[in-house]
């Protein structure tokens, strides 16, 4: 089968579910920290090659609201990982075009994250090239109950009425307002499950799952997740005959 775009078409909206950090390491006779300092080359590997093939938006799933329930010591870890990664890459998002973003539940994050953090976002808000969107003490599910929530009290105070709520205007209250949905989402580690992963957006996105942790996952893994995107016909309800006619 083929795909309803061009043959070697990227898709807009990657995002990448990144598990197996942790297993990985323990597979290779290290601490788990150690699973997430590789991870976090990686992505610096992966957005440097999305960049590079003309895509539009990047969600890199980092830090669920699950997550919260892992040892202290593994989570601090994590925080100082991101608090270097955003020093680290800052002149490159700067240089290259990236807008950080980040979803989620952001006021949840530490000072010493959150404020580099908002302080490249705001740098960063002008640039065009690509949108790279962390996606931090992130659930979906609560995402889309804050969104109902916010639809709920324009509703009582006459702002809205019930039959004005479509699904263009709550998916204009979720974080990724403005962005496309993702056409490919990528899970790494081989475990076939979203984890609450942009479950409103991922309505129509097409599912590649890689039996590879995080850390040893390439460009040419990207390519291959890509190539797999391509193969695939797109009929969003639609028979294969109509979209051939």
């Amino acid at each position: 089968m083929g795909s309803t775009g061009t043959q070697s078409s990227v898709p807009q909206h990657i995002a990448i579910i990144m598990d197996g950090n942790g297993r990985w390491a323990t597979s290779q006779g290290l601490e788990r920290t150690a699973g997430h300092e590789q991870g976090a080359l990686r992505v610096r590997e992966i957005t440097r090659a999305c960049r590079r093939k003309g895509v539009k938006v990047l969600t890199l799933y980092s830090f669920s609201t699950e997550n919260w329930k892992r040892p202290t010591t593994e989570i601090s870890v994590l925080w100082d990982i991101l608090k270097r990664y955003l020093h680290i890459e800052r002149e490159e998002m700067l240089q290259n075009g990236i807008r950080l973003n980040a979803i989620g539940q952001v006021d949840r994050l530490p000072m010493i994250v959150r404020l580099p953090l908002k302080s490249l976002m705001r740098e960063t808000q002008h640039n065009d090239g690509m949108v790279l969107n962390l996606a931090l003490s992130y659930g979906s599910r609560t995402e889309i109950v804050e969104a109902v929530q916010e639809l709920c009290k324009d509703v009582s105070n006459r702002k809205l009425s019930p039959e004005d709520i479509t699904e263009e205007v709550l998916s204009n209250r979720l974080s990724t307002a403005g962005m496309p949905d993702p056409e490919l989402i990528i899970r790494t580690s081989g475990e076939m499950r979203l984890s609450n992963f942009l479950l409103w957006q991922a309505a129509y996105a097409e599912l590649v799952v890689l039996d590879i942790p995080w850390p040893e996952f390439t460009e040419t893994h990207l390519d291959e997740s890509i190539h797999e995107f391509n193969s695939r016909q797109r009929r969003f309800g639609k028979t294969g005959q109509q979209l051939t006619e």
